[in-house]
C-alpha cells in the first residue's frame, strides 16, 4: 500500500474525512503544500480497495479494518451488503499457494447471498483452479476464479463439508472426509478431472481454516 494511503487510513482512525478538505487532510498527514489532486488519488484508491467509503453529502464515513484476522467482515451501518476481506486465492488442486493473511481488498457482497443478517468471522478467497468444479455449495459450484465465502467459526467440519484446508502454510479447498476411525482424515477433491485425495493423519501440520458456506459466481464464468 502506497505511504500517503496508509497515512490517509491512520488519520480515519481520528478525524472523519469527509468532513475534512483535501488541503486540511494534506495538512494533518505532514504534507503542507501536497497537491489536492494526489491527495483525491489516494482516497479514490482506498475507496476503490474497500478501506474508506465517504459520502460528503451526508458529511459520514465508513472505515474498514485492515486486518483480516481470517475473519472479521465489515457490515456498514444500515445496509444489507456487506465488505468482506478478501484475503488471497485457495488453490483447488494441490495445495500450492500460500495461505498469507493479507486484505488484497473487500468483496462487497448482498447478505442475501450469504444467507446470513451479519458478515462476522467471514472472509472470501478466490478458487484458483478446477478440482471442485463438482462440488455444490447451496446450489452453487466451485469454478476457477470464483469467490469462496468461508466462515471462520467452522473449523470442527463434519463429514461431507467442503473447507478451506491450510498444510504447512498453504490453503487447499477440498471436501473433508472423516475416516478417523481408521486413523486418518481425507482431503477429497470434486472435479470432472482426476485429481487424488490428500491422505492426512491427524497429528499431522495441518488446519482447518473454516467451512465454505457460500460462492460468487464470477461474472466471465456465468454462461
Amino acid at each position: 500500500m502506497h505511504p500517503i494511503q496508509e497515512q490517509l487510513l491512520k488519520l480515519a482512525k481520528h478525524k472523519n474525512l469527509a468532513q475534512l478538505s483535501l488541503r486540511e487532510m494534506a495538512s494533518a498527514i505532514g504534507l503542507d503544500g501536497e497537491s489536492p489532486q494526489k491527495i483525491k488519488h489516494h482516497l479514490s484508491q482506498l475507496e476503490k480497495k474497500g478501506f474508506l467509503c465517504l459520502d460528503r453529502t451526508k458529511g459520514s464515513m465508513t472505515v474498514a479494518s485492515t486486518k483480516p484476522g481470517w475473519a472479521r467482515g465489515i457490515l456498514e451501518t444500515k445496509s444489507d451488503v456487506f465488505a468482506i476481506p478478501i484475503v488471497g486465492a485457495a488453490n483447488c488442486g494441490p495445495a500450492s499457494i500460500f495461505a498469507e493473511q493479507n486484505v488484497e481488498g473487500f468483496l462487497r457482497v448482498s447478505s442475501k447471498l450469504v444467507g446470513r443478517s451479519t458478515p462476522s468471522e467471514l472472509y472470501a478467497l478466490r478458487a484458483d483452479g478446477p478440482s471442485m468444479n463438482r462440488a455444490q455449495v447451496n446450489g452453487r459450484t466451485i469454478e476457477d476464479r470464483d469467490f469462496i465465502i468461508v466462515d471462520a467459526r467452522s473449523r470442527t467440519p463434519r463429514n461431507g463439508d467442503v473447507v478451506v484446508a491450510v498444510i504447512d502454510n498453504k490453503a487447499t479447498v477440498k471436501r473433508f472426509i472423516d475416516d478417523r476411525a481408521n486413523g486418518q482424515v481425507v482431503l477429497q477433491a470434486d472435479s470432472f478431472y482426476d485429481y487424488e485425495p490428500v491422505f492426512l493423519h491427524e497429528d499431522d501440520d495441518f488446519s482447518i481454516s473454516g467451512k465454505v458456506i457460500a460462492v460468487i459466481k464470477n461474472p466471465l464464468q456465468i454462461k
